[in-house]
């Protein structure tokens, strides 16, 4: 039971786990990539402030939208209210290419390059309203010196973990206009969305080389995440693995026990007439004692163990506000191994136990 559990209930927890995590990204989108530019060694030149970003689109072919980001942070003040976050120099791409939503209003757009027009985050909008006092399109927020007119309310977005910047948390304003708040702007990170059906790999490879002769200086970093959930996906296949091997360790030998019912079979238990046709029709009669012993225990333990440990994988699950998903390889990984570690464990001791000597199975090891 505790083996059969123990399997059905962390390759279950495993998959889970696999199962949220790979929704995170799904949020995100697998079409999309997210290219960072690290420094190389020996440089000390900052990125530039903005990118032929359409040079790389024409370069690439499945590109659907790209965008830049550029990313400050800092406090924000309505009314007299101040919440602190994420200010994001954007180019127009970006409400596709991060997969955003307008609740309000609409999104900035390349008319608004010089502009002091913002979007904000549905977040952010939120904390900055009060009862009866609430941020609505038209609206002004002030930043240091300057006051950016609201455009846009985005509705809630759900988190991204590959995303350098949260939409909930952050205030989008024309990139162009980062200068109002930093002095010396320079992008941080490339968003690129991939039309339907491509290989996402190719595009990344083919957007490093269109990029780098525009960052002699940087390096080009593109994370793909198919690859990441393919990578979760051998890793959560190897950890059940584990676990099956793991679980089929669990289930143990008893042999004094044994050793001493085989002594009580032999020498004084009810059915010692059955050995009045000789040795080995009571050799054949302890076997099948032992096996079948084993083959009930083990089946029973099996079955206990495989609904405590869904039991087990549903409440952990549950506490841990996952949506839970039954494993397909759980139940048969479970019980099946369970069964077999009982079998073996049970057929050798059986055949030991038939071939030993009443005075040595009594003997204290």
């Amino acid at each position: 039971m505790i083996g059969s559990s123990s399997v059905v209930a962390l390759i279950n927890i495993g998959h889970n786990a696999a199962v949220d995590a790979a929704m995170i990204f799904k949020d995100m989108g697998t079409d999309t990539l997210v290219a960072q530019f690290p420094t190389k060694a020996g440089s000390t030149l900052p990125m530039p402030a903005r990118l032929d970003l359409q040079a790389v689109r024409r370069s690439v072919p499945g590109i659907a939208h790209i965008g830049a980001l550029t990313l400050f942070s800092g406090p924000i003040v309505f009314h007299g209210r101040t919440v602190n976050a994420n200010f994001v120099g954007s180019t127009p791409g970006i409400k596709d290419a991060m997969r955003l939503a307008v609740q309000q209003g609409r999104f900035l757009s390349s008319f608004d390059a010089h502009e002091t027009y913002a979007v904000i985050g549905d977040q952010v909008a939120q904390a900055l309203g009060a009862p009866g006092d609430p941020l609505r399109l038209g609206d002004r927020v002030r930043i240091n010196d300057y006051l950016f007119l609201i455009v846009g309310i985005l509705r809630g977005q759900p988190r991204a973990m590959l995303m350098p910047v949260q939409a909930n948390e952050s205030l989008f304003i024309p990139a162009e206009g980062m200068r109002r708040i930093y002095a010396t702007p320079q992008i941080g990170n490339l968003i690129i969305r991939a039309a339907p059906g491509q290989d996402m790999e190719r595009i990344a490879r083919d957007a490093a080389i269109a990029l780098q002769p525009q960052l002699p200086d940087h390096d080009v970093d593109i994370q793909v995440p198919q690859q990441m959930i393919d990578g979760m996906t051998r890793q959560s296949r190897t950890f059940a693995y584990l676990l099956l091997a793991l679980g089929g360790d669990l289930p143990g030998g008893r042999r004094r026990w044994r050793d001493e019912r085989d002594a009580d079979e032999r020498l004084g238990a009810p059915s010692r007439n059955r050995y009045s046709h000789g040795p080995g029709r009571a050799r054949r009669d302890i076997r099948n004692l032992f096996l079948l012993e084993a083959v009930t225990l083990t089946a029973v333990g099996a079955l206990c163990g495989a609904v405590l440990g869904m039991t087990a994988a549903w409440l952990y699950a549950w506490l841990s506000g996952w949506e839970f998903a039954l494993a397909v390889a759980a139940l048969p990984l479970g019980v099946g191994s369970t069964l077999l570690v009982g079998l073996f464990f049970g057929l050798y001791p059986a055949v030991s136990a038939s071939r030993l000597q009443p005075v040595e199975a009594l003997r204290d090891e």
